[in-house]
């Protein structure tokens, strides 16, 4: 028996307008910043039909690259409640898969945007099996403080009091056939503007670091240090890579990809000793990569943000079976390695409309 488990951010997955780009240009879209307007109830108006216009193409590309992830379990990223997502799956998904997804499960946040972390599973794997939603724990209460995890390089980013997910680690326990799985839903802390003399990655690490110091830390507290043997995935945009294709070159004479490996990254709090494996590390090094990062033609790599951790538990058979990346819905703006071209989802813009700015992993793993 198998099951298939997914993550996705799915990128601003919302049903509310942002009006507040008419005060403030920095939270304005760049279309509208190319008018004037002559009135807040005119920039409303505007802002409503540039939203409608640009959604729907949108959410068929994110449904399309969900249904080609075929997950029985999907991890979702930045969504704003259960209704959108009822409602995203009503309107496009439903038109794909039919009766998918039909348990949900959404527990609101920290992230003063509003995009929160979610879990859909079919009522019963590809397999057959049924699944099962057993219980749903938040620890977004959990601070620095409480968790024992304030250190001093935090200093000057956070307080001792202050929460210590910036949006969640959302715990769901499964019963998938006959077998328990847990599965651990995250989004870290993004890397940001760079802040005394450090870019953002390194600006920001140690908030990610204590994320992943948690993460494990509420594992082992449950399952034991080493993590007792269960079944266990971590899931979700960690907002960090140990290692990224960084691009050279230009349109005219061909662009080059090289491997370039990073020091340290929160992500290895999590796999050390072996607690967990990143099974996206078992494709080839030059196609591991879930982002296109680019600000402007001096800045462009792809690397690996989006993660399926999984426990011993869980990949001590199936070693030769591979993780699934889905890049369908880039945009056309992201610069793939040579051999690694994909057909694009129809109506996919240079920039936007796209999927997401993150591309959906998926893996099959043996219950056993």
């Amino acid at each position: 028996m198998t099951v298939r488990i997914a993550t996705f951010n799915a990128e601003n997955l919302l049903s509310r307008f942002d009006f507040s780009g008419f005060r403030n240009e920095l939270r304005q879209d760049r279309a509208a910043q190319l008018y004037d307007f002559a009135s807040e109830t005119e920039y409303r108006h505007a802002e409503i039909a540039r939203a409608l216009s640009l959604t729907d193409d949108t959410r068929q590309l994110t449904a399309l690259a969900i249904a080609e992830a075929d997950a029985d379990i999907l991890c979702l990223q930045e969504v704003e409640n259960l209704d959108t997502l009822h409602r995203f799956e009503y309107g496009y998904l439903f038109k794909m898969i039919g009766d998918g997804y039909r348990h949900k499960v959404l527990i609101e946040g920290n992230d003063n945007r509003g995009i929160n972390l979610a879990l859909m599973a079919r009522e019963e794997t590809l397999d057959g099996a049924p699944i099962e939603i057993l219980g749903v724990t938040s620890h977004a209460h959990e601070t620095y403080e409480s968790m024992g995890l304030y250190t001093p390089d935090l200093a000057g980013l956070q307080k001792p009091g202050d929460k210590l997910f910036k949006r969640d680690c959302l715990e769901v326990d499964l019963k998938v056939g006959a077998s328990r799985l847990t599965v651990y839903v995250v989004h870290f802390k993004s890397m940001g503007s760079p802040r005394d003399g450090l870019d953002g990655r390194a600006a920001s690490m140690a908030v990610r670091v204590a994320e992943a110091r948690a993460v494990r830390a509420i594992i082992a507290r449950r399952f034991g240090p080493d993590g007792g043997g269960k079944r266990y995935v971590i899931a979700g945009d960690c907002n960090d890579y140990a290692e990224k294709l960084v691009i050279t070159g230009d349109r005219r004479n061909g662009y080059d990809f090289t491997h370039l490996n990073e020091d340290g990254s929160a992500v290895g709090m999590l796999t050390a000793n072996g607690f967990a494996e990143n099974v996206v590390m078992r494709r080839p090094q030059m196609d591991r990569w879930t982002l296109y990062h680019t600000r402007g033609p001096q800045e462009r790599h792809l690397c690996q943000l989006d993660y399926l951790l999984a426990s011993p538990a869980l990949t001590r058979t199936g070693r030769d079976r591979l993780p699934d990346i889905v890049r369908a819905g880039q945009p056309w703006r992201t610069l793939f390695p040579a051999g690694q071209e994909v057909e694009r989802y129809p109506r996919t813009g240079w920039d936007r409309p796209k999927a997401s700015d993150h591309c959906p992993v998926a893996m099959t793993f043996d219950l056993v």
